[in-house]
């Protein structure tokens, strides 16, 4: 949970402060480009690495190197005073961070096989807690310090990641010693949900509907949602409205990512078909994208309200993880593949918002483009709707001679 907080904390901490950072460190154009680029970016390539390094080291270890990368990339990139270190540091939290994204869905269903959807509805509204929170607190806590306060202080909250799970560490211990010596224990409790020991059979994702389904689906969403961090206060702001009002237009969009992410796990879990809860969300996207670009400024916080409860297609996402697997190392590896090609493929979208917009000098081909990643999205929907397995693309044992048992 307390993972779930601090991984988007130090992604939305940034952005407040970008006018204070630009006087100082020399950001210009194409540095901010990159910044807002980095994210996507790191989680797309550690959202690919991290099952080998979950196969080779297991979930814990690869949880405390995902903290001990975000909290000293923070605690550096605070004390720079150049752009480009700043940068560089940045990219170091991100790879902590893009690790972290991949071990949790795993991580709920090694320890917590019999609570998936209550577990994963309190962590992913922890991750929107923190979306929102970090952002409304950058400007006031540098009022009071400064920016490298503002932004290294948050390194904490992960720093704290570290303290149940060395106690979980000793437990650990005790159990494999106990379970040795021939007694049952809670370490017998994970085996039937794949604990990740012993040999685990080699998956093949790029095989399998289910991961190439649910990488569409988390590109789309992931997509239309980048956008609105990135372009939803300048295209506000562009339209007429202030930019204090902007501001707070994307404050109430990450926050209505609470309610979802709580409803989520706790209600699709128990539907046969879980289009059913997508295509309702589809529909709030979709109603928010037509309702910013029809009509902006009159209904404004009607228009935000449906696109931010269109987040609940995160949620699903995330929770899909743990129902199209059977194992630990099941869900590993289909939370790294769909998650670092889906942020792959979500990390151009607001690029693609703006150059867009640049070169045809209306917004009518951008929102377009959103409904190009609502069709993307639905497209995975359909893909991971029927109830079938990442471990469906293992390859057929080879039929060995058996012994009869007497």
């Amino acid at each position: 949970m307390v993972m779930a907080l601090s991984l988007r904390t130090a992604v939305s901490v940034v952005p407040p402060l970008l006018g204070e950072l630009k006087g100082e460190l020399g950001f210009d154009a194409a540095s901010t480009g990159l910044l807002a680029m980095m994210p996507p970016l790191m989680f797309a390539i550690f959202g690919l690495l991290t099952p080998i390094l979950i196969r080779r080291f297991g979930l814990e270890k690869a949880l405390v190197a995902a903290v001990v990368l975000a909290v000293l990339g923070q605690l550096a990139r605070a004390a720079t005073d150049q752009v480009w270190p700043f940068l560089g540091f940045t990219a170091v939290v991100m790879a902590g961070y893009g690790i972290g994204n991949v071990v949790l869905p795993p991580l709920v269903k090694k320890y917590f096989p019999d609570r998936v959807g209550v577990v994963t509805a309190g962590y992913v509204t922890l991750l929107s807690v923190g979306t929102a929170i970090s952002p409304q607190l950058a400007v006031p806590v540098a009022g009071l310090s400064n920016w490298r306060v503002s932004i290294g202080m948050w390194a904490s909250v992960s720093l704290v990641v570290l303290l149940p799970w060395i106690i979980q560490f000793i437990r650990d211990r005790k159990e494999r010693a106990v379970t040795h010596d021939g007694a049952s224990g809670p370490a017998a409790h994970l085996t039937p949900a794949g604990s990740g020991t012993g040999h685990a059979p080699r998956l093949r994702p790029w095989r399998s509907p289910v991961a190439w389904g649910l990488a569409i689906f988390l590109a789309g969403n992931s997509a239309q949602t980048y956008v609105y961090f990135t372009w939803l206060p300048p295209y506000l702001s562009g339209q007429g409205l202030d930019a204090a009002t902007a501001g707070t237009a994307l404050a109430y969009f990450a926050i209505l990512g609470l309610p979802v992410s709580l409803l989520v796990p706790l209600w699709v879990p128990r539907m046969k078909n879980p289009i059913v809860a997508i295509s309702l969300f589809a529909l709030c996207w979709a109603t928010g994208h037509l309702g910013l670009y029809l009509s902006p400024l009159d209904g404004t916080w009607l228009w935000v309200t449906f696109s931010g409860l269109g987040q609940g297609t995160f949620a699903t996402a995330l929770l899909m993880v743990n129902l199209r697997s059977r194992t630990t190392h099941g869900s590993s590896v289909l939370s790294g593949f769909s998650q670092g090609l889906g942020y792959a493929g979500a990390g151009i979208a607001p690029l693609f918002f703006g150059t867009i917009h640049d070169a045809t000098g209306s917004w009518t081909a951008s929102f377009a483009m959103l409904g190009v990643c609502l069709v993307v999205m639905m497209t995975g929907a359909v893909m991971i709707n029927a109830k079938r397995y990442i471990e469906d693309s293992a390859p057929e044992p080879v039929e060995s001679a058996k012994t009869p048992v007497a």
